[in-house]
């Protein structure tokens, strides 16, 4: 097989038998492509690849360090061992030539949570800080731009309340939502990360928010069962989002720097904060390992320690 036809096959796997996103099939391949360029660049040919080993793929990586960080070329062998991993399934490799070459190590970042107040500040501005434009709007836009707000307001809420992922909350049909069999409102995330299902309470103030939405949804042309919509009525995408909070980062006021994710990790900060089971967190965030999870002990611990610092008589140093 050359490497042509492994591309295109590797492409169809992705998308049919792994069920990826186009955005998510784009970097594997992009990711593949790159070390097939540069094996081309260095040999002049491409390598067969049945005789691709590991050399080959460490001499790629070598070339990233200093133009790319520790995430990128981590992804760029994920990529890559994927694309053996697939090759050995048919039959084209004896052996996955990436599985014994470990990437950089990468710095742990911690997540970048609001305080109760800001998280509560940005889910209100919409509703509380008027208009969203400087210009004079005729009775139509005011209209338009008050049902756009009462959007924000119920997509913010919801990712506060449940701590979704963002492309998760864009995902929502109207059916997702599910009233019938507690006295709280659940949301079914049908298309979580890899793939996997899970139901997570939404709280009183964010149901309130989206049916508050759901009443001017049609009056957005909403074409099809997308949950939340755009000024064009078809799904709202997670860019979009995105500057979306940033916007209303702004209009309220806010001088942390809050994001989508930011969302997420309030939600799973705060109820840390408050004593919930580091395990439920872990379900209703849909992390599939412990691991993902505890980073949130840390981010809990500095906060209780600096409370500590500050509160206690005997904690400054002299």
């Amino acid at each position: 097989m050359d490497w042509d036809t492994a591309l295109g096959a590797f492409k169809a796997y992705l998308e049919i038998e792994r069920a990826y996103s186009p955005r998510t099939t784009e970097v594997y391949l992009r990711d593949v492509v790159a070390l097939r360029t540069h094996l081309v660049e260095k040999r002049g040919k491409d390598v067969p690849l049945a005789r691709l080993s590991a050399i080959e793929i460490r001499s790629q990586l070598a070339a990233l360090h200093g133009e790319n960080g520790p995430a990128t070329i981590s992804r760029k062998l994920s990529s890559v061992r994927a694309f053996c991993r697939f090759l050995v399934k048919r039959g084209v490799m004896a052996g996955n030539p990436g599985a014994a070459i470990r990437g950089p190590k990468k710095p742990r970042g911690l997540p970048r949570a609001l305080d109760v107040d800001d998280a509560f500040r940005l889910v209100e501005a919409p509703v509380h800080t008027g208009k969203t434009s400087a210009r004079k709007l005729s009775v139509n836009e005011e209209a338009r731009h008050g049902m756009l707000r009462l959007r924000d307001a119920a997509m913010m809420e919801l990712i506060y309340s449940t701590g979704l992922r963002v492309s998760e909350a864009c995902g929502l049909d109207i059916t997702d939502l599910d009233r019938s069999r507690y006295n709280t409102p659940l949301v079914l995330v049908r298309h979580g990360k890899g793939n996997k299902s899970r139901e997570v309470p939404l709280g009183g103030k964010a149901d309130e928010a989206v049916n508050t939405y759901l009443a001017v949804r049609k009056a957005l042309g909403a074409q099809d069962a997308a949950l939340f919509v755009n000024a064009q009525g078809v799904r709202l995408t997670p860019r979009s989002v995105q500057r979306m909070v940033k916007r209303w980062t702004i209009a309220g006021g806010i001088h942390a720097l809050a994001t989508p994710h930011g969302l997420r990790h309030s939600f799973a900060t705060h109820l840390l904060d408050e004593g919930v089971d580091l395990r439920a967190i872990q379900e209703l965030l849909g992390h599939a390992s412990l691991s993902s999870t505890q980073i949130y002990t840390k981010v809990s611990l500095d906060h209780l320690m600096k409370v500590y610092d500050d509160a206690h008589p005997r904690a400054k140093k002299i």
